[in-house]
């Protein structure tokens, strides 16, 4: 065997044959590179916030991890879509006459699918935690977030035009997502101090304008036949960047001095005693803005006793309970 190799081999090692089968419509070494590019420019970028995590305390890292996740996955996803691997032949619904779209079937990367599974769930955490919105409307957007990746998928493993239900589908839900983002998400996230609102906006309307063109890019490439396979690196190569490495900088610049306590992130540390006075304190202070105004399952602000917090496990004092009289 030769010992110097060829550049760029992933292609040549690996093949455009899956199953015995041959794709006719496939990335090329060009193709194959930017791949194996926006996969450095990933790993870097998740590195280099995993460093920056270091620098805060254990307990202020919750933006750090969920955003590095994002990265390091991408950057797995991308060097196998480099390396020419995680794909399927499928026929095509439109064939053409043409450069690199020319065939009967085109290679579908079904491994950028499992990507985006894992990492905009992960990105809609990143927004919708600095927003503090509750669990529930947190845990409805990922879900039509996975609707909408999903559907995608399935849509692009359809070779009759009964794709574009699954299109129209996957379009429905993120319109779901993005009604949660730019409304709900946005009034509470004001709410919380005008740092967070515009940490949030700032990421929001970026998110939003990004993720409005995936469509376009999947009805060009996966559904429509329109470009070549490398021209679809090309596109979603820049979507990604944008979406993941671009929208990490803004998000942890825009959090960097911001306690994630105000957004109701505080954790304890394994050696850190319970800080119940700190929690109460915290709450009262949201319930001020109109935000939340339980302060938890034994303390009371009545205001029969001035706003005076107390146990409910224990009577009101006569001293307290002189107060409401006044």
């Amino acid at each position: 065997m030769d010992p110097l190799y060829k550049r760029d081999s992933a292609i040549d090692v690996n093949g455009h044959i899956v199953n015995g089968q041959t794709v006719d419509i496939a990335i090329t070494p060009q193709g194959s590179d930017l791949y194996f590019g926006i996969c450095g420019v990933m790993a870097v970028v998740g590195l280099g916030v995993c460093g920056a995590a270091m620098l805060k305390p254990r307990t202020d890292r919750v933006f750090f991890y969920i955003t590095a996740a994002i990265n390091i996955t991408a950057a797995i996803a991308y060097f196998s879509m480099g390396s020419d691997l995680g794909w399927t032949p499928i026929d095509v619904e439109f064939v053409r006459e043409g450069n690199g779209v020319g065939g009967t079937n085109r290679e579908i990367f079904y491994v950028r699918y499992i990507d985006w599974f894992i990492t905009t769930p992960l990105l809609l955490m990143d927004l919708l935690l600095t927003s503090g919105l509750p669990w529930p409307t947190i845990l409805w957007t990922v879900f039509l977030d996975e609707v909408m990746i999903v559907t995608g998928l399935v849509g692009a493993l359809v070779s009759t035009r009964y794709k574009w239900g699954f299109y129209v589908f996957g379009c429905a839900a993120m319109f779901g997502v993005f009604w949660n983002l730019a409304f709900e998400g946005r009034k509470r996230a004001n709410l919380l101090g005008r740092d967070i609102g515009r940490t949030y906006l700032l990421c929001g309307v970026w998110t939003l304008f990004i993720w409005l063109l995936y469509p376009i890019a999947w009805g060009i490439s996966e559904g429509g036949n329109v470009i070549p396979p490398d021209s679809e690196a090309v596109f979603y190569g820049i979507l990604d960047l944008c979406a993941k490495p671009f929208f990490s900088i803004m998000l942890i610049v825009g959090h960097w001095n911001i306690d994630p306590a105000r957004m109701g992130l505080r954790l304890r540390d394994y050696d850190q005693e319970p800080n119940f006075a700190h929690s109460v304190a915290h709450e009262k202070n949201v319930g001020a803005t109109g935000v939340h105004n339980d302060v938890g399952p034994n303390v009371h602000s009545n205001a029969n006793t001035g706003g005076v917090a107390h146990n409910a496990t224990e009577p009101v004092s006569e001293a307290t309970a002189g107060t409401s009289a006044v």
